[in-house]
């Protein structure tokens, strides 16, 4: 099977490495069937996708919706280097699945609106399909409603025509939509487990997603259902497109 990409943006040891494993975990390959760039330690390598089975975007730090002159360097180069390699993904409909920054760059590239109204605070929150969403390979045997990990300071607040929604919650209508076939985009997190939420839970306390004096009142967020249905589209991603 030729092996499948992660693209990171995480500048922390800690949760960069923590998001790798659970992207190893819940596709079920080895560390040489999922390559992983860090994009933020370095210019995006040149890429034949026809090296690879597909690409997979974790979460990170950057908004879209940033003002340009608060974007760092490193940020401006990343959104660069995603428009160009979206250009070619959604040409080919190559297999794609970003999970939260996804939206960013997916949603950039089709001309969504992207800004804060349905901004939603770490938590656990009801995500339900759409008819499209039920009926999607790689939503099979998914419930019509199942709980999955958000927060995020953006979102997408309109789509353009040539997405399809494929799942939304009570805060954020936007929470999964499709291109063409084979290219995906989360604004909830597929990767993530209770373990995987904690972590980054400390390791971005100061960032602006809560407020120092609400650590408490996030981690109990976070344990207020279980999730367990979210991280099988991994698995059926890989499935579905490993060649």
């Amino acid at each position: 099977m030729k092996p499948f990409l992660l693209l990171a943006t995480r500048a922390e040891d800690v949760p960069a490495d923590e998001e790798y494993a659970l992207f190893l975990r819940y596709t079920g390959l080895d560390e040489r069937e999922l390559v992983r760039v860090r994009l933020e330690a370095g210019p995006m390598p040149h890429f034949d996708l026809d090296d690879y089975s597909g690409i997979f975007v974790g979460g990170g730090p950057f908004n879209a919706s940033d003002p340009e002159h608060a974007k760092s360097a490193v940020q401006h180069r990343v959104e660069a280097e995603f428009r160009r390699l979206l250009d070619d993904v959604v040409a080919r409909d190559f297999p794609f699945l970003g999970a939260c920054y996804g939206v960013g760059t997916l949603g950039v590239h089709q001309g969504a609106v992207i800004d804060r109204t349905y901004t939603e605070p770490i938590s656990v929150v009801p995500v339900t399909l759409t008819g499209a969403g039920a009926s999607d390979p790689l939503l099979a045997g998914f419930p019509s409603r199942f709980e999955a990990f958000v927060g995020h300071k953006e979102a997408i607040t309109a789509l353009p025509a040539s997405a399809t929604l494929l799942a939304s919650s009570p805060a954020c209508p936007v929470q999964m939509f499709r291109v063409g076939t084979n290219v995906y985009a989360t604004q909830f997190h597929p990767e993530l487990d209770l373990d995987g939420i904690v972590t980054r839970i400390h390791a971005y306390a100061g960032y602006g997603y809560f407020a120092p004096h609400e650590l408490d009142t996030t981690l109990a967020a976070v344990r207020r259902a279980p999730v367990s249905h979210p991280s099988r589209m991994l698995r059926t991603f890989v499935e579905r497109y490993g060649v």
